[in-house]
């Protein structure tokens, strides 16, 4: 399912689009893809489409690990003037928990975006992963 809710209440946020799919590695691809759509559409650069896509692509896995089996992947991308934020949600597994902030894979988030953050509670877990565009767009 595909939503594009256009003008929220926060005149920040030109655009917001929710995507849900399937808690399955074989749909990331269209999570990745409608990244690079997104991206693009703020005219990021090249280098800088790909790293959000690969965040994506690792936040994902992360999720995927923890997620109860048949289980929907929900992801908000909300859209600025200079910024992306993709936040990744899945229902999980009793007593699930995501990598540590010291793990190799939190590690790649962070280097390949302006800001991550994380949380579980409640039987959900999320990551929310902003990128700024470089200055000089």
């Amino acid at each position: 399912m595909t939503q594009l809710t256009g003008r929220p209440a926060d005149d920040d946020i030109d655009d917001i689009v929710h995507l849900t799919v399937p808690a399955d590695g074989g749909y990331l691809s269209v999570l990745r893809t409608a990244t690079a759509g997104l991206a693009a559409r703020l005219q990021f650069a090249l280098d800088e489409i790909e790293d959000l896509r690969i965040a994506v692509d690792e936040a994902c896995a992360m999720l995927l690990a923890i997620a109860t089996p048949a289980a929907e992947l929900q992801c908000r991308f909300s859209v600025t003037e200079d910024a992306l934020t993709v936040e990744v949600t899945v229902p999980t597994v009793p007593g699930a928990k995501l990598p540590a902030e010291s793990s190799f894979a939190w590690k790649v988030l962070t280097a390949l975006t302006t800001s991550a953050v994380a949380s579980a509670a409640d039987g959900r877990a999320s990551i929310s992963l902003l990128t700024r565009r470089s200055a000089g767009y």
